[in-house]
């Protein structure tokens, strides 16, 4: 990424704060009430003075590690599922019906099925970050194998490979685009389910610091937790786009240095041989003429 790139994204940032501090510092009440939201200097300055104690960190691990756990357990389960399903009659029959009926439940709204099921709180959590993130993997890898054409897996079968063979050099890697979309999707709602399970039935966790936060009537303490969870997710989900850029690098990608204006190699028109020249051209008519010539002249002294 460019230079100006960066540049543009943090203008963009710094554009949204300084609206943010004007209409939080004029109090502005039209339609929208800004006259009781904390300003950027105070939720800044909580942040400042929260960053310094142990429970703001140990929230912040609180949650980390539920995200990192119940996320990884919903792309192993999403991807070996939606390959079963997609490959497989028998997993399309016996458990698509099922996975259908589910999929519009909301995760939070497993909360109190997640308490009567697990003896604990910390293990109930992970189940709901787990079922908000395996839906969105499930259906993009059975979209993505589905999409797959048969002629690589006939390929692999003419060469004498196996269903291990295909499943691990044609399925997997060619399914791996569609596959990480998902991961993109489900890291993104696992996050806004781990926050509100937190709220709900959580003991540590920035979801839990933040409902505390509001319980008391501390706003700015609210913004802390809101800040967080944006910069918790943002880092979340742009390590699941690198890790997918890098196992689908041998994807063609267009180059962003290439210059526009310049045709690639492959559409520049070929190039048109040159004409001999005039008197090469006029030599060779003369060659063509001389057995005519000849042939006249010996019929003439016939």
């Amino acid at each position: 990424m460019t230079a100006g790139r960066w540049l543009l994204r943090a203008a963009s940032l710094g554009a949204a704060l300084l609206v943010w501090q004007g209409l939080t510092s004029l109090d502005v009440n039209v339609w929208l009430r800004f006259e009781q939201f904390p300003t950027v200097g105070e939720v800044a300055s909580t942040f400042a003075e929260r960053a310094g104690t142990a429970p703001y960190w140990q929230d912040l691990t609180s949650s980390l590690r539920r995200i990192v756990t119940g996320f990884a357990l919903a792309a192993v389960l999403g991807v070996a599922v939606g390959t079963a399903i997609a490959r497989s009659r028998i997993a399309a029959d016996v458990l698509g019906p099922l996975l259908e009926v589910l999929r519009p439940v909301p995760a939070i709204a497993l909360v109190p099925v997640a308490i009567l099921l697990f003896p604990s709180n910390e293990q109930g959590i992970v189940f709901i970050t787990c079922t908000a993130a395996f839906f969105p993997v499930l259906v993009s890898t059975r979209h993505a194998v589905g999409a797959l054409t048969p002629v690589w897996e006939e390929a692999v079968l003419t060469m004498g490979g196996g269903r291990a063979r295909i499943l691990f050099s044609v399925v997997l890697p060619g399914a791996l685009p569609g596959i990480f979309g998902g991961l993109s999707v489900g890291i993104g709602v696992a996050w806004i389910c781990v926050i509100s399970a937190e709220m709900i039935s959580g003991e540590y966790g920035v979801g839990y610091r933040t409902w505390q936060d509001y319980t008391v009537i501390d706003y700015p303490g609210v913004f802390v937790g809101m800040v967080t969870i944006g910069a918790l997710g943002w880092l979340t989900s742009t390590a699941v786009e690198l890790l997918g850029r890098r196992l689908t690098s041998w994807l063609p990608r267009t180059a962003a240095s290439s210059s526009p204006a310049t045709p690639p190699r492959s559409s520049r028109p070929a190039r048109v041989p040159r004409t001999a020249p005039a008197a090469a051209t006029g030599t060779a008519e003369r060659r063509d003429l001389q057995p005519v010539q000849g042939t006249t002249t010996g019929g003439t002294q016939q």
